[in-house]
């Protein structure tokens, strides 16, 4: 006997499991050297030991999840803003990195990613020298990155990103040519970015982000650029995409510290710095960051990348 299907009822959507992460590449030591190393987080916050590079070392890069259990690392800069890359990484649902993919889109530096629509991510914005975009690059359930598309808001880079509600995201923060912002851009569970909202919290550039509780996110620290100081600040995003206003935040200040979710409720915040640093901040699942945590691996800043798998 077939179950009875009421009329008005929707499939289900893949969602991601966000058991276990992933951070990777970046800037080391001495710095400014480049590093392709990945380290993967267990699904109760365990940082392992650096893996070695299969991609090309790079920093300023960004990171997705898709398929509900995979990932993906793309674009990045060689240190220079004038030296980018459209070349992306698929990860796998045990962790392993695969070998550089020839890119689709605009090379770029300092972009963001997310997902969206449960199973599918999103690449937006970042630059190249002088020259800021709003361009966006879809990735597909099978981890297949489109051509550009126009977007939408403030061309901006060193942007951060988060799930919220299950199927959709938002982007925020970011600067241009030094003077950093606070505004936010909403993500449809179809992949359209919105125009801009007007920010809630500090203006910053190089954020974290992550996603916590199952439905809801968090920005994490990042760098007041005109004033020149790292910030040691979080906004809450609730299921809705409403961002709240700064709170405190316990651990070291610091800008370009990637997040990734794991135990499929939680997060953690690792590395960043100027100087890189080596350590992590957990996230747990009602939003609240724990004190600083010696790290693992290779310390690095400048736009490593994180995100969930499996």
């Amino acid at each position: 006997m077939f179950p009875i299907i009421p009329a008005n009822s929707v499939a289900a959507t893949t969602t991601y499991q966000n058991d276990e992460g992933i951070f990777g590449f970046g800037l080391g030591l001495p710095y400014p050297t480049l590093v392709g190393v990945t380290n993967k987080v267990s699904n109760v916050g365990v940082i392992a030991s650096d893996t070695a590079a299969v991609g090309s070392a790079r920093s300023d890069v960004a990171s997705c999840e898709y398929g509900g259990d995979k990932a993906i690392f793309g674009f990045g800069d060689n240190r220079s803003i004038t030296v980018t890359y459209d070349i992306t990484n698929l990860v796998s649902n045990s962790g392993v990195v695969a070998s550089d993919t020839a890119g689709v889109g605009t090379a770029r530096s300092g972009p963001v990613a997310c997902g969206y629509g449960g199973d599918k991510g999103i690449f937006a914005y970042g630059r190249l020298s002088t020259t800021y975009y709003t361009t966006t690059n879809k990735v597909s359930n099978s981890g297949v990155v489109e051509s550009d598309t126009a977007g939408a808001g403030t061309a901006r880079a060193y942007l951060a990103a988060c799930e919220y509600g299950g199927d959709k995201a938002i982007i925020g923060f970011g600067a241009v040519g030094g003077t950093p912002s606070a505004l936010t851009n909403l993500v449809s569970n179809t992949g359209v970015v919105a125009s801009d909202t007007a920010g809630v919290g500090s203006a910053r550039e190089a954020p974290g982000a992550l996603e916590y509780g199952g439905d809801k996110g968090i920005f994490g620290p990042g760098y007041d650029t005109p004033n020149n100081v790292n910030l040691s600040i979080i906004n809450l995003v609730s299921n809705t995409g409403v961002i709240a206003s700064d709170t405190a935040s316990t651990g070291t200040a610091r800008r370009y510290s990637p997040g990734c979710e794991y135990g499929q409720d939680k997060g953690i915040f690792a590395y960043g710095g100027w100087a890189p640093y080596n350590i992590s901040n957990k996230i747990s699942n009602e939003g609240v960051m724990a004190d600083d945590v010696a790290g693992v691996g290779t310390a690095r800043t400048c736009g490593g990348g994180g995100c969930s798998f499996n």
